[in-house]
């Protein structure tokens, strides 16, 4: 048994049971059984961080003491390995007072991995994630790698030579929890992390996406990303990505592709930071964002729900919005051409990009619902920037037809361009243009969720089978063509009654009859 070390004597540190959950847990554990809290947890009550996800370790029956904690506080009981006797068991917890936020609690609970449990904290990937608290015993802390020194040092350690040879997907955890918790990888842990990069194919596509989720919705996404790029990790990741450096962009564009993407992830931070329903007025850094707070603040709610439902239970909204961030110019690489004078232009990167996201999200097997809203956002990201570039506002057909095309993927498209015009010009950022972007983003938003009944989606005056038997006419395209033009008409307040319907309707049948006769 590693020795213990007293729990309070350690400076800077508090009693780990401000983790409320533990009290609901622990006198739920068997007694008599040496159990211990390990990972994470630990982890995080040393840093005073909540946590909703606890993990044991135990020298008793794992798969029979998770199934009775399931019984016992109503939970589900999920084996995850039998052969090597890990167990989960998922617990419902309420939403927080202060927002919207509902978790659900994974206790694991997994045999020793290992002949006992310092075999087993040393078969962990860094030094902070192995550490452990006797679970009848929480005042004293087992620490046989220094992981908590390791903490007060800001450095993150792996736990052996081969820790990243043993699992490679710990590059990308080693990436996350340097940025998460501000801490500074050591120069061998990152030599070890390079090394095992060309191992990252081995790694199952679903271990590979649920990691790239955790980082891509971290707070400086962009950071963890500059992290893996330097160990050589993203070509193996997200190669089409990789393909943007060196891309050189023409006026406005201040950056070439590479450093654009990136720097678009970094001021979608700043942006989701100023409307979240915490936001606190004195962050705000420049006048700039001081503007979008003024136009936009009042949908700070609306917004923190659609970011809150996820398409995927398993993954954050906020993940997916940052991967289609990255892939937004991704087409651009095989767009480019050069024109008279030395602009470059990109035509129809939009709809590469599409297709290349679409690719990526299948190798990266994720649901269908996910891959369209990426292949919407990417196909449709330009959008709200052309129409911010005259000087009127939207109309009711063109906002109409924004949302048409994208549905509520339109609304992860209208903050990605703000944060895609304020990387395209960086600080050359001409006032009136970015109040006008503002603007139209502002007048997109008010129609979804202000709107939507009478802007978007209003009550139909007509339906097919209304125009089929006042005309007289089959089912066919005709008949689709005309109620699109009706829907259309009546958005932009052409047309009120059935009988102004029919009068259209009546109008474009007889076009269209000229065109073949004609």
């Amino acid at each position: 048994m590693p020795e213990a070390i007293r729990y309070p004597e350690m400076n800077n540190f508090e009693d780990p049971l401000h983790q409320p959950l533990l009290k609901r847990i622990i006198p739920w554990l068997p007694q008599g059984v040496p159990i211990y809290l390990v990972g994470g947890v630990v982890r995080d009550s040393l840093l005073k961080r909540q946590s909703y996800d606890l993990d044991f370790v135990t020298g008793g029956e794992a798969l029979k003491i998770a199934r009775k904690l399931a019984n016992d506080l109503g939970g589900a009981y999920f084996p995850l390995d039998t052969r090597r006797k890990v167990a989960r068991v998922v617990l419902k917890v309420e939403a927080e007072p202060e927002g919207p936020t509902r978790h659900s609690t994974k206790l694991d609970v997994s045999a020793y991995q290992g002949k006992d449990l310092e075999s087993d904290l040393e078969g962990r990937d860094f030094t902070i994630n192995a550490m452990a608290l006797d679970a009848h015993k929480l005042d004293k802390l087992i620490d046989p790698l220094g992981g908590a020194q390791d903490l007060l040092d800001k450095r993150l350690r792996a736990c052996t030579p081969g820790s990243f040879l043993n699992d490679p997907v710990r590059i990308l955890r080693a990436a996350r929890f340097a940025v998460d918790l501000k801490l500074n990888i050591v120069v061998e842990t990152f030599h070890r992390m390079r090394e095992a990069v060309p191992h990252l194919p081995e790694i199952s596509a679903e271990r590979l996406r649920d990691e790239l989720f955790r980082v891509l919705a971290l707070e400086h996404a962009s950071t963890a990303l500059r992290l893996l790029d330097q160990a050589g990790a993203l070509e193996y990741i997200i190669p089409e990505v990789c393909m943007l450096k060196g891309v050189v962009q023409s006026p406005p564009h201040v950056m070439d592709a590479w450093e654009h993407t990136l720097d678009l992830l970094t001021r979608l931070d700043s942006l989701l930071e100023i409307l979240t329903l915490d936001y606190d007025p004195d962050k705000t850094a420049n006048l700039g964002m001081g503007m979008v707070a003024l136009q936009l603040g009042r949908y700070r709610q609306p917004l923190s729900e659609h970011l809150y439902n996820a398409l995927n239970p398993d993954r954050p909204h906020r993940g997916l919005l940052f991967l289609a961030g990255l892939y937004h110019d991704v087409g651009k690489n095989a767009s480019a051409s050069g024109e008279a004078g030395g602009k470059i232009r990109f035509i129809g990167h939009e709809h590469l990009g599409s297709q290349l996201v679409e690719q990526r999200g299948l190798a990266l097997k994720l649901s269908n619902l996910e891959i369209n809203r990426l292949v919407t956002i990417v196909r449709h990201h330009m959008r709200p920037s052309l129409l911010s570039h005259g000087e009127a506002t939207p109309s009711r057909k063109a906002i109409y037809h924004f949302f048409r095309d994208t549905g509520a993927a339109g609304v992860d498209i209208c903050i990605i361009s703000l944060a895609d015009i304020l990387a395209t010009y960086g600080p050359t950022l001409p006032a009136d243009r970015w109040a006008r972007h503002l603007d139209v983003v502002r007048r997109l938003l008010g129609a979804w969720w202000e709107g939507k009944d009478d802007e978007i989606f209003p009550a139909a005056i007509v339906d097919g089978k209304d125009l089929m038997k006042a005309l007289g006419i089959s089912p066919g395209p005709l008949v689709g063509y005309m109620l699109e033009a009706i829907r259309e008409a009546q958005i932009n307040q052409e047309i009120h009654t059935q009988e102004e319907a029919f009068n259209l309707a009546e109008r474009l049948m007889r076009q269209e009859l000229d065109k073949k006769t004609g």
